[in-house]
C-alpha cells in the first residue's frame, strides 16, 4: 500500500528524504501523517524516523545546505528546515526507563524496536519516499477498521505514559468507530490507572481536553471517560448530562464545534484546573455567568455579540433542557448590529462622572428593553 500527498511529494520533504539517505542511511515519515493520509485527512505535520543518530542527522543536513536546530536532541529528535518547513527527524528509539510521565531512551537501528514505543497501532505507520507503506505491528488493519488499540499490552503502554489515558479518548473521538465501542482490554487498563493522572502536569491535561472537545461529536468518548471515573479525576464536579444534547443542537443549527462551548457544557467546576489561556478561560467564566441568566436574544446580541449570544442560547437549551427557538438566532443577530442612539456627549453637562456612567446606563436599559425602538428624543424626554 502506498499514500500519497502533495506533502509527500513537496520539495521540501524530498529534501529532507534525500539527506538524510544520502549516506546509506533510512529514512521514514511516521505517525499522524502516514495516518492521516490514509485515511483523507489533511496532514499538517510531517514527522521523519531514521536509523541515523542525531549527530549524523546534524551533519547530513549539513551537508546538504540544510539548517538543523537540536530540538529534543537528547531524545533523538532534530528539526531539519527545508524550504522554510520544519521536519522533527527523530532517531529510532526504545525506551530504558518511564516514570508515567517521561522516559529515557536509548538509540536504535531497528524499526520494530521505535514502533514498539509508541503508543496506539495506528500511530506504529511508516511510510518512504515513495509512499511505500511499512506496517511492522499491523496497525493497517486497525485504522481500516477505526479501531483505536494501544500497542502490546495496554496497562503497560499507559505506565509508561498517563497522558496516553486521555490521548486514548481523544483518538477514539478522531478516529474511532462509535459504533465498535471501546476496545475492552484498554478500558480495563484505564479503569485499574485512574491515579496515574495525578501525576501529569495540569497544562498537558488541558490540552488534551481541548483537542478531544474539538472532534465532530466527541460525546461518546467523554460518556466512557465518565464511566471510568476518568473525568471525574481530571474535572470533579463535572458531568456529560448536557453534552450530547448540545452537539445535537449544533448540528441542527450547522454551527461549527467549539471547545469552549463544549466545555461549558459539562457543568460547574473549576476550570483554572486545566491552565486555559486567558482568552479561553475568560470565554469560559462568561459562558457560565450568562448560562442562568434571562437575558432575551436581542439583549444577549447586543451586549456580548454575536458568536457569544449563539453559544449562550445553545448552553442554555441543552443545559435546562428547553427547545431552541428558530428565531432566537435571528434576533441575535439584530441584536448585534445596534447601536444606542443616546450618547454621553447628549447628557453633557447635566450630567458628568458617576452620574453620567448612571444616566447613559439606565437610557440604554430602557432602550434594550424596548426592543430598540425607542428613539433619541423618547430617551432623553
Amino acid at each position: 500500500m502506498k499514500v500519497t500527498g502533495d506533502w509527500l511529494t513537496a520539495a521540501s520533504t524530498q529534501a529532507v528524504f534525500a539527506a538524510l539517505q544520502a549516506d546509506g542511511h533510512s529514512a521514514f515519515a511516521v505517525g499522524g501523517c502516514v495516518r492521516n493520509a490514509l485515511i483523507g485527512v489533511p496532514v499538517t505535520d510531517v514527522d521523519i524516523a531514521t536509523d541515523a543518530r542525531p549527530e549524523t542527522v546534524q551533519a547530513l543536513a549539513r551537508a546538504a545546505n540544510l539548517k538543523s536546530v537540536p530540538t529534543g536532541i537528547d531524545h533523538g529528535t532534530i528539526t531539519v528546515v527545508s524550504e522554510g518547513a520544519g521536519y522533527e527527524v527523530t532517531t529510532f528509539r526504545a525506551d530504558t526507563e518511564t516514570d508515567g510521565r517521561h522516559a529515557v531512551v536509548r538509540f536504535s537501528a531497528d524499526m520494530a524496536e521505535d514502533a514498539a514505543r509508541r503508543d496506539f497501532t495506528m500511530n506504529a505507520l511508516y511510510a518512504d519516499a515513495t509512499g511505500q507503506v511499512v506496517d511492522p505491528l499491523g496497525g493497517l488493519q486497525d485504522l481500516e477498521a477505526r479501531r483505536v488499540r494501544f500497542i502490546g499490552d495496554a496497562q503497560a503502554r499507559i505506565a509508561e505514559d498517563y497522558l496516553r489515558i486521555l490521548r486514548f479518548f481523544r483518538f477514539a473521538a478522531w478516529y474511532g468507530d462509535p459504533d465498535l465501542g471501546f476496545d475492552a482490554e484498554a478500558m480495563a487498563a484505564i479503569a485499574a490507572s485512574l491515579d496515574g493522572l495525578a501525576g501529569l502536569s495540569r497544562e498537558r491535561i488541558g490540552a488534551e481536553v481541548i483537542k478531544l472537545l474539538s472532534a465532530p461529536d466527541p460525546a461518546p468518548a467523554l460518556g466512557s471517560m465518565e464511566q471510568t471515573g476518568v473525568l471525574h479525576a481530571i474535572l470533579p464536579g463535572s458531568t456529560t448530562r448536557g453534552l450530547a444534547p448540545l452537539i445535537h443542537l449544533e448540528q441542527s443549527a450547522d454551527v461549527a464545534p467549539e471547545a469552549i462551548r463544549r466545555l461549558a457544557a459539562l457543568g460547574v467546576f473549576n476550570s483554572e484546573e486545566l491552565r486555559l489561556s486567558k482568552k479561553q478561560q475568560r470565554r469560559f467564566e462568561q459562558y457560565q455567568s450568562l448560562i442562568p441568566t434571562a437575558e432575551p436574544p436581542l439583549e444577549l446580541g447586543y451586549r456580548y455579540g454575536a458568536e457569544v449570544a449563539k453559544d449562550v442560547l445553545l448552553l442554555r437549551a441543552a443545559l435546562l433542557e428547553t427547545p431552541l427557538d428558530s428565531a432566537a438566532f435571528s434576533a441575535v443577530e439584530l441584536g448585534s448590529v445596534q447601536n444606542c442612539p443616546v450618547k454621553a456627549g447628549d447628557l453633557m453637562p447635566t450630567y458628568s462622572g458617576a452620574a453620567l456612567g448612571a444616566k447613559l446606563r439606565e437610557i440604554e436599559d430602557r432602550w434594550v428593553t424596548s426592543g430598540f425602538s425607542l428613539n433619541k428624543s423618547e430617551l432623553l424626554g
